[in-house]
């Protein structure tokens, strides 16, 4: 009998098309998304013109729309975009691949409006847009588009990227370009990167990085939006055809001695065999200290150290590895560093950082790297031994941690709660007692699994001293009940 009820095609064939015809209209009553979606497969039945209208009249729908999208709607509107886009795709292009490339554009042009109209937090709705810039391509090759005729259609649709729709396209469409459509797309981007700058308003000037001689502005550096725009597209287009010094070419000189994207022209020369180069490249960035690991990005520090072993100078890259988790406690540097060390070797100085790592100067950034490494028995003894050190107020902190130690070291993630209770009470942030009410009911579960509190107190002193310092706080108490 179960086998009879299950739902699969088998099964639903022997029901028969009426009665099959009958339940799909009955499920799709109050539906629309269902019936637009049985609209669609009757008009396959017929022919990809169509369906081809069926798709182009649901676009236009879509484009008018006025109602706001919230996060409760963004399930179904990407539900309805993915299926618009699947059929252009695969029904459409099956019978007039021409039509299907002119839809997939109709689609993507769909994106201002959605957006302006939007609430996604999630990016759900730009990935619906990302997979039709990999489709554009496809379709383009599908129905012999000519190559510079797609390039002025790329170009056109990075002139209007206003919600990043269109970031991926000409990474997505090279293959379909080839050198005469990129050629033609780069002759167009140069031309729009030089019309006549617009400077921007002093209110509306964005700082992009600062120098030793103060801020550097996002127009100073780049010029108006288009030219930026048009930068980062010849920077692609640069990428795809391996022309390293077309890339550094694009990068004004003023940008080349930020961290970031002197790292960036680091990677490429490296990859390009000119190591040489690449650490001129680096030390061409304006910090208080080349070498400070609190000051300049991490991707800056791993391309030195890739640099630095690019040149077979792998002592340098060592040392400089191990300087950089000094200074930052960060757990990429030590990972590399011990990777690069002999049997045995690696094994003592992991324990020499885990030393270290317990007489940090900052002990939140150590409780950091014990919970990533991870490393649960060092947090413990960390919080143990520097409880005072703790700050309460640290919750997106405390809590992940009391959750990683509560398992197998209940002192320690006693130590992180009572750190948040304390720091509640004593400031009295009424908003927050019942989470601290909550902390205190935990500390009382893990009291049972606590033999010895050595010099924190047991869970009774704890409470008793609570009382002492706050037994007036009714609002609080009330919620310990």
């Amino acid at each position: 009998m179960a086998a009879k009820t299950t739902l699969n095609a088998k099964n639903l064939e022997a029901l028969g098309a009426q009665r099959l015809a009958e339940l799909l209209i009955e499920i799709s009553t109050g539906s629309a998304a269902h019936k637009r979606r049985l609209r669609m497969e009757l008009a396959g039945n017929h022919s990809s013109t169509e369906v081809a209208r069926e798709v182009r009249k649901r676009l236009s729908s879509i484009a008018r729309a006025k109602t706001f999208i919230d996060w409760r709607k963004v399930k179904a509107t990407k539900t309805d975009l993915d299926t618009q886009r699947r059929t252009i795709v695969e029904t459409v292009a099956a019978g007039d691949p021409s039509e299907a490339f002119e839809l997939i554009w109709q689609f993507l042009a769909l994106a201002d409006s959605i957006f302006q109209r939007s609430d996604d937090g999630s990016g759900a709705l730009i990935e619906s847009f990302h997979q039709a810039c990999a489709d554009v391509g496809i379709l383009a090759k599908l129905a012999s588009v000519d190559t510079e005729v797609l390039a002025e259609k790329v170009f056109k649709a990075v002139q209007d990227n206003g919600y990043g729709q269109y970031d991926r396209l000409i990474t997505l469409t090279i293959p379909t370009l080839g050198n005469i459509g990129l050629e033609r797309l780069k002759t167009l981007l140069i031309l729009w990167s030089k019309e006549p700058k617009e400077k921007p308003a002093k209110n509306d000037r964005r700082v992009v990085e600062w120098s030793s001689q103060g801020p550097i502005y996002e127009d100073e550096a780049y010029g108006n939006h288009h030219e930026l725009a048009a930068l980062i597209a010849l920077q692609e287009i640069a990428d795809a055809q391996g022309d390293v010094d077309a890339y550094i070419a694009q990068q004004p000189e003023k940008t080349r001695k930020v961290p970031m994207v002197a790292a960036d022209i680091a990677n490429r020369l490296v990859a390009a065999g000119r190591a040489e180069e690449a650490l001129k490249a680096l030390e061409t960035v304006e910090t208080g200290g080349l070498t400070n690991g609190t000051n300049v990005p991490f991707e800056w520090q791993l391309a030195l150290t890739e640099t630095l072993e690019a040149l077979e100078r792998s002592e340098e890259a060592q040392a400089f590895r191990w300087q950089c988790f000094e200074q930052s406690l960060d757990g990429r540097h030590l990972r590399t560093y011990l990777r690069q060390l002999p049997d045995f070797d690696d094994i003592e100085a992991e324990e020499k950082a885990i030393a270290y790592a317990q007489t940090f100067p900052d002990v939140h950034r150590a409780l950091v790297f014990f919970l990533h490494w991870p490393n649960p028995a060092g947090a413990a003894k960390l919080v143990g031994r520097r409880r005072v050190e703790l700050d309460g107020d640290r919750y997106e902190l405390m809590t992940p941690a009391a959750e990683v130690l509560a398992e197998k070291h209940p002192l320690g993630a006693t130590t992180v709660l009572r750190a948040m209770i304390d720091f509640t009470l004593d400031n009295a942030r009424s908003s927050r007692y019942k989470h601290a009410a909550r902390h205190l009911v935990e500390c009382s579960s893990l009291a049972r699994r606590i033999d010895d509190y050595g010099s924190a107190g047991s869970h009774d002193a704890y409470v008793a001293g609570l009382k002492h310092r706050h037994g007036k706080k009714h609002g609080f108490w009330s919620l310990v009940g």
